[in-house]
């Protein structure tokens, strides 16, 4: 199966949120789909490169209508030189009800380019529509210490977890972050699926300690499935982990 199969990516309204992977999710994802639309509810970097083309509209689903090439990113605004704003959420929504797209793939919260998180008070921007939610985290955080070198919000994970800021990251920590009402399901809509995504599997080693932070995760959570990736790989999946 490819990686848009096992995330339930094909179709609907698919966000990302976590740490360590997402836009390379979307990116990869959007790879894979045959009319894809990238866009944001939060600041995302410029991704030009990564899409066929970029449309700057304050009403992206009118504007659907009229792409012809595919992958697209639809934003409403530059935020900076080196950045877009996102839509409010509703907006979102109404993109996802467009006959135009297959697939909305939206991120959903920020990172600061840290491998680790657990979200904000006013995290994670979630579309009510949003059929799939893909929480995301590297394991490269585990064996590091809960700090801002490695995480961002580490307050909010030693919250989350029985860790004091310093302390050294454990795989079960990840996944208790990932599990929890406050952590990766937070403001999850009813109905909608969870697909945890560990990511930065770059080598055997790497492999068990995902697998170890997989293994709790479907201990703690309903999740149909845990997917272990390589993202900047010609094939991003390196593993699933199922029931």
């Amino acid at each position: 199966m490819t990686l848009a199969d096992l995330l339930c990516a094909r179709s609907g309204v698919v966000c990302v949120v976590g740490a360590g992977g997402k836009k390379s999710t979307l990116y990869a994802l959007a790879r894979q789909l045959d009319r894809a639309v990238v866009t944001a509810t939060v600041r995302i970097p410029i991704f030009d490169q990564h899409v066929a083309d970029v449309v700057v509209t304050e009403r992206p689903a009118a504007a659907l209508e009229r792409v012809a090439d595919w992958p697209v990113g639809v934003v409403p605004d530059r935020d900076r030189d080196d950045r877009y704003r996102g839509y409010d959420p509703d907006v979102v929504d109404a993109i996802g009800e467009s006959d135009a797209t297959d697939a909305v793939l939206v991120k959903a919260d920020g990172a600061r380019m840290r491998d680790f998180k657990a979200p904000g008070d006013r995290e994670p921007q979630l579309p009510e529509t949003a059929d799939t939610v893909l929480p995301i985290a590297s394991v490269h955080a585990v064996g590091e210490p809960l700090t801002e070198a490695c995480v961002h919000r580490p307050e909010r994970v030693a919250a989350l977890t029985d860790l004091e800021l310093g302390d050294t990251i454990r795989p079960s920590d990840v996944a208790t972050v990932l599990t929890s009402e406050r952590g990766g399901h937070a403001d999850v809509p009813d109905g909608a699926t969870v697909i945890p995504v560990l990511n930065k599997v770059d080598d055997a080693a790497l492999e068990a300690v995902a697998r170890e932070i997989a293994s709790d995760v479907l201990a703690q959570s309903d999740v149909p499935r845990v997917v272990l990736t390589q993202l900047t790989a010609s094939d991003p999946v390196v593993a699933v982990v199922e029931r």
